[in-house]
């Protein structure tokens, strides 16, 4: 019933109309980083009817991704009730209990409704993502971005540029983010050794995948990087981001000036998840997003 595999680049098309039917905020919900971030939890994927399923795994525990491919309305909720009955009885039948990640509120309030005491839900405050009036990280206006602006006038105190990323700059990027990667002992921290994996992933098929991004030198150095792209109708998200954090100024100058050259026919930005990181979770908070984008994991009994 349930084929899952491996994701491949040449599932974009098919994956994209899911994601595009559903319209969902969350960060996991694209497919570039869907394909980049796959080692991470050795994430399999399935076409079933009309869903796009993507299936985790904490440890050997599987966890399914909010599937997408249908709207929530009364016709969608009636085919993820069948979905869920069926993953259910499949993932029960490899000896696991059956969990749903990425659930949002709103389909955590008609699951909850029809569900009842059948389902228990756990909110995951680390994976929370951090949404943003892309208006605001453009103009960085009032008394709350005075910080900011004050670090991107620092930084641009000296000679500065910011360049698209283009295949003339890509291993320019890469050597720039290995560097970190080094300086920081990346190699004893999987995630940032699954990241560099990321990156060559999007660096390998950037146009393919509708990448954006951006480099950012300071007085003719690499001193960060950006790639981010189209989320939904009506956010953008930003996947990577780097900066040389001895420089001042560099991290806001860097966010500023990709919210400016392509944020700005969107409503929102989506700055991704903090990971419980506390300096990251107090950076995210220093830029005064519009609201949390909340996630929860919903196992039934």
């Amino acid at each position: 019933m349930f084929d899952f595999r491996e994701i491949q680049l040449s599932d974009r098309d098919w994956i994209n109309g899911c994601l595009k039917i559903s319209d969902f905020r969350g960060c996991e919900y694209s497919f570039a980083n869907n394909l980049a971030w796959r080692r991470l939890s050795n994430t399999l994927i399935a076409s079933y009817k009309d869903f796009y399923i993507s299936c985790s795994f904490d440890g050997k525990q599987p966890v399914i991704t909010f599937p997408t491919g249908v709207g929530c309305d009364g016709a969608g909720i009636e085919k993820y009730l069948d979905l869920f009955s069926k993953l259910k009885r499949f993932v029960e039948s490899q000896g696991y209990s059956f969990k749903i990640s990425s659930v949002n509120s709103q389909n955590l309030e008609w699951m909850n409704e029809y569900y009842k005491d059948k389902i228990s839900v756990e909110a995951n405050r680390d994976s929370f993502d951090y949404i943003y009036n892309a208006q605001d990280l453009i103009e960085l206006k009032g008394k709350k971005y005075h910080g900011k602006r004050n670090h991107i006038k620092r930084f641009k105190d000296n000679e500065w540029s910011f360049e698209p990323l283009t295949s003339d700059n890509f291993d320019e990027c890469t050597a720039f983010a290995a560097q970190t990667y080094n300086v920081n002992k990346g190699y004893d921290d999987f995630s940032a050794v699954v990241e560099q994996y990321a990156i060559h992933t999007f660096f390998s098929s950037f146009d393919y995948l509708g990448l954006k991004g951006g480099l950012l030198r300071s007085n003719g150095k690499t001193v960060g990087f950006t790639i981010g792209e189209q989320l939904n109708s009506d956010t953008f998200v930003v996947h990577i981001e780097k900066a040389l954090s001895e420089v001042q100024g560099a991290y806001p100058a860097i966010c500023n000036e990709f919210a400016c050259r392509y944020a700005g026919n969107f409503k929102y930005i989506n700055r991704e998840e903090d990971l419980g990181i506390e300096g990251l979770r107090k950076s995210k908070l220093s830029y005064h997003p519009a609201f949390l984008h909340e996630k929860y994991t919903v196992t039934f009994r």
